[in-house]
């Protein structure tokens, strides 16, 4: 539901108009541009459409709402293999945003290869089997069940050193992968 009064108040505001200054411009009073903005009236079609030309916006922009998707389905994600590797992007174009997690399968033996230093920071959940998450050459085990978290400013990697198939969620910030 749209909440008509602040979003007309967050408008108004963003063009540095005052309430008198905004009334003025719609031949109406201050205390009707309040009540409006606090919810205290409703205004006619005619009236808002006043409002809104005067904002430099019309009811089609006012009303539309981006709607963002929250939930991703299995079938949304993308999927690249090689060498042993599984990745599954589980956020389709994650790489806009401010973290991209992916989920990854090494096959026994298997590596991620060599991340090259960059800004930003690394989290890994393990979820089946055992690896290693190597930085600088040093390496530090992780299991089933465990967490992983790391400044990504050194060479880096991840290794399956066990016998079974490892599984991972992979998340870095800002998206590298």
């Amino acid at each position: 539901m749209i909440e008509l009064g602040a979003k007309i108040r967050d408008m108004r505001q963003q063009k540095n108009l005052t309430q008198e200054e905004l009334a003025d411009r719609c031949e109406l009073t201050k205390g009707y541009i309040s009540q409006l903005e606090n919810d205290l009236t409703s205004p006619s079609i005619a009236t808002l459409c006043d409002l809104l030309n005067a904002l430099g916006s019309n009811l089609s922009d006012f009303f539309h709402e981006e709607s963002e998707q929250i939930v991703f389905h299995e079938s949304e994600y993308i999927e690249k293999t090689s060498d042993g590797m599984i990745w599954n992007w589980v956020i389709p174009n994650a790489q806009k945003n401010a973290m991209e997690p992916v989920l990854v399968e090494l096959e026994p033996g298997a590596t991620t290869g060599a991340d090259v230093p960059h800004d930003g920071e690394e989290f890994g959940f393990v979820l089946e089997g055992t690896v290693a998450v190597v930085i600088a050459g040093k390496s530090s085990p992780c299991k089933k069940g465990e967490s992983f978290y790391y400044t990504a400013n050194k060479e880096h990697s991840i290794v399956n050193l066990g016998k079974s198939k490892a599984k991972f969620l992979w998340v870095s910030t800002p998206p590298n992968f």
